[in-house]
Order: structure tokens, then C-alpha cells, then sequence
């Protein structure tokens, strides 16, 4: 038994499907945007202390190869 109405496909006509195309393009540019600002302002938290236990390797393997020479 055939259930009665329209059985098409819905459409909303050029308004809508230029609505949601503004819709979508305001959604990617704002994940775009969201994720620089992320990378700008992250990086540094990992970069720093990285650049940091460099240096304190470097101390410690300059030490170490000081005291091997005496």
C-alpha cells in the first residue's frame, strides 16, 4: 500500500540553497580562523619549554664530557 502525499525530494528553492551556501562558507572561514589562531598561540607553549630541555641537555652532556677529559 502506497502511503499518500509527495513522495519527492523536498526543495527549498534558490533562496535556501544560497542561504545554506552562506551558511557554509561562514562555517569554514570561521574553523579556518579558529585554527591559526590555535596554531599562533599554542606553538609557543610547546616550543619554549622544548627549547628549554635543549638547553638543559646540552648542559648536562657539556658536563658530562668534562669530567670524562679530566
Amino acid at each position: 500500500m502506497m502511503l499518500q502525499g509527495h513522495l519527492g525530494v523536498e526543495a527549498h528553492g534558490p533562496l535556501g540553497t544560497l542561504w545554506v551556501s552562506l551558511g557554509l562558507i561562514g562555517f569554514y572561514i570561521g574553523l579556518i580562523w579558529i585554527n591559526s589562531l590555535l596554531g599562533m598561540f599554542l606553538t609557543p607553549l610547546f616550543v619554549i619549554p622544548q627549547t628549554w630541555l635543549m638547553e638543559f641537555i646540552k648542559r648536562r652532556r657539556g658536563k658530562s664530557e668534562t669530567r670524562a677529559s679530566e
